[in-house]
């Protein structure tokens, strides 16, 4: 599989990454080891994870998927040939169980959070180290627009560069990202480590998918002109557009085994209505909804990577045999369309 390089690391990843937030929740350790194992098998080599997987986040089963990820890599000795990124969680008064609810991603919580996972993953160094969400206030997960009044005391983020800097000088972390991240925030980060000296990001997570394609809107000018590599995730919109919940809204998965207070944007209206409609035009084209969805993700110019995840081996591997898959320029059009017609109903 074709390996690119990662922003402006010298990291060289593939154009699919292994998403591995079920591991530990809805995948067993033996499973998840299994599609590590396939994973690895057809080439890819870019795993990410997160202090805070499984989800839904619970306080039992946090770290479970480092944990999951550090026992195969120590069983099968695979750690040189992997690009191994994860994520420290941000804020969130919902999430108490992690160093507190007003955890904030400044020196302290950022070197415990470091080391923990260290340890969990049974590695010396994290290839790529990436804030899972800001600090400040930022409309995210289905928020839409800007609150000023939401304002709240944050970690300025040249002292977020300043302590990973220092985890960097120690070979604790090689590069940084972040992730749900803005145009302004990625600029900022940019500029603080231009005026200051300090390391840049080599990468931005956000979601992207037929539903969200909000990134088009200023995001992707910024990150082509400052050469951030984009790490696109939910790319299946929480398996909405596989049109398992179209053909049957009690399929089970994410949207129907947790509450759905976790993620209601998949679960608006507008959002099922957009995505029958995507996989109805899949459908009349002969491609199962998911491999058309994968292959709009897999052919956007400013992707350098998406995560792709499953709980099924046999859906692994249909999401990397969508590589191989071409949208022709009827099908984009028709994408674009309905993209006109209902507008990032998954935002």
């Amino acid at each position: 599989m074709q390996k690119i390089p990662l922003g402006t690391s010298t990291l060289r990843v593939t154009k699919l990454c292994l998403g591995t937030m079920t591991f530990g929740e809805q995948n067993s350790e033996a499973e998840s080891h299994a599609q590590l194992d396939y994973a690895v098998e057809r080439g890819i080599n870019f795993i990410d994870t997160a202090e805070v997987y499984p989800v839904m986040p619970r306080a039992e089963t946090q770290g479970a998927s480092e944990r999951i990820i550090g026992n195969w890599l120590k069983k099968t000795g695979k750690r040189s040939k992997i690009v191994l990124a994860s994520k420290i969680t941000g804020p969130a008064r919902s999430i108490n169980w992690i160093r507190g609810s007003q955890n904030d991603v400044n020196e302290l919580n950022i070197r415990v959070a470091v080391e923990e996972s260290l340890k969990r993953l049974q590695t010396d160094t994290i290839d790529l180290y990436q804030i899972h969400w800001p600090s400040r206030n930022l409309p995210i997960f289905g928020d839409r627009s800007f609150n000023p009044s939401a304002e709240r005391p944050c970690t300025a983020i040249e002292d977020t560069l300043e302590a990973l800097d220092k985890l960097i000088t120690e070979g604790k972390i090689r590069y940084i990202g972040v992730s749900n991240e803005s145009a302004w925030g990625v600029c900022e980060y940019i500029k603080q480590s231009e005026i200051k000296g300090l390391p840049r990001i080599a990468s931005i997570q956000n979601a992207y998918h037929l539903g969200n394609r909000i990134f088009e809107t200023d995001l992707d000018e910024v990150c082509f002109r400052e050469n951030v590599g984009l790490i696109a995730y939910s790319p299946l919109g929480f398996g909405q557009l596989t049109g398992k919940y179209i053909d049957n809204p009690e399929a089970r998965g994410r949207l129907t085994i947790f509450p759905t207070t976790w993620s209601p944007r998949f679960l608006r209206p507008t959002m099922i209505e957009a995505a029958r409609r995507y996989v109805e035009l899949a459908r009349d084209h002969g491609l199962t909804p998911a491999q058309m969805a994968l292959a709009w993700c897999y052919s956007r110019w400013f992707i350098d990577s998406t995560i792709i995840g499953a709980t099924k081996l046999k859906h692994l591997q249909e999401n990397i045999d969508a590589l191989t898959v071409h949208l022709s320029d009827e099908i984009i059009d028709a994408i674009n369309a309905i993209h006109l017609d209902i507008t990032n109903p998954g935002q």
